[in-house]
């Protein structure tokens, strides 16, 4: 199914938060999890798929099934009104942030924006003129804090193992740069960085976002690990993907690794 795009005078100046509720009721459902809309810009088939039927599909079952419905709202441009990339805190989810059929000024504008309501969760993302690659880390992303926010004990326990034992062994680097961040301002404490202090937490939380959300997008995509020196080890990188695979199986069909993916091909293509 195909929504219809809404007029480009709707849309001026208006805040997520009132789009949101204005067309919550127009919303697409796509599965028993997701639904969509799509302002601004017309959509077609090849848009469904690129944007909704590929992401979407790669999913775990496991996960589809354990975390909030969410509305997947794709618009043209976003803008932050104070051009600060966080919201106030008096401020109300969604109300200072805005959808624009023009390019916002660079210190205004966001990939994304995500809020919780009680209806679930709504994720809208600014596609003119992004790349789909990008688009595709960004959803996954946003896939991969909806997961962390409904953890089990068991496995955000696992996780903290894992992350503790890294630790334990100065591994250095980490898989995206907020997780490096947290990561770096762990060990400047200098104290022991394995206790289960704050910003423990905080490096867990963002540690276990990032690796899913390269997990998440190398089920999708055939995607390339940058090397460098913030990067982490490929052997610890792959024991963590693996945890992951196992997890959150992959859905029938997917594979993970390149030799699953090989091995896949060779019993297909067997008469």
């Amino acid at each position: 199914m195909v929504a219809s795009s809404m007029p480009e005078t709707d849309l001026a100046h208006i805040s997520v938060a009132d789009f949101v509720e204005r067309f919550r009721t127009e919303m697409v459902p796509y599965s028993n999890t997701f639904s969509y809309f799509f302002a601004g810009l017309p959509l077609t088939e090849d848009d469904v798929k690129d944007y909704l039927g590929e992401p979407i599909s790669a999913i775990p079952p496991v996960i589809s099934g354990g975390i909030p419905k969410a509305s997947i709202i794709l618009v043209p441009f976003l803008e932050r009104a104070n051009g600060k990339n966080k919201r106030h805190r008096t401020a109300a989810p969604g109300s200072s942030e805005f959808i624009s059929i023009e390019r916002p000024p660079e210190n205004r504008a966001c990939t994304h924006i995500s809020y919780r309501t009680p209806q679930g969760a709504h994720l809208l993302f600014a596609i003119k003129d992004a790349e789909l690659a990008e688009y595709h880390h960004r959803f996954y992303q946003q896939v991969a804090s909806l997961v962390e926010s409904v953890l089990t004990d068991d496995v955000r326990g696992e996780y903290h193992v894992m992350l503790r034992e890294e630790l334990s062994a100065h591994v250095h680097g980490e898989v995206d740069d907020r997780s490096w961040h947290c990561k770096q301002a762990l060990r400047h404490r200098g104290a022991n960085v394995q206790r289960d202090t704050k910003a423990f937490r905080e490096y867990v939380l963002h540690s276990f976002v990032d690796t899913l959300t390269l997990y998440l997008h190398g089920i999708c995509c055939d995607i390339d690990v940058e090397t460098g020196p913030r990067q982490l080890p490929s052997r610890f990188l792959r024991k963590r993907l693996v945890w992951m695979e196992t997890v959150y199986p992959p859905p029938s069909g997917y594979a993970v690794f390149p030799e699953e993916r090989e091995s896949r091909v060779k019993v297909e293509s067997k008469p």
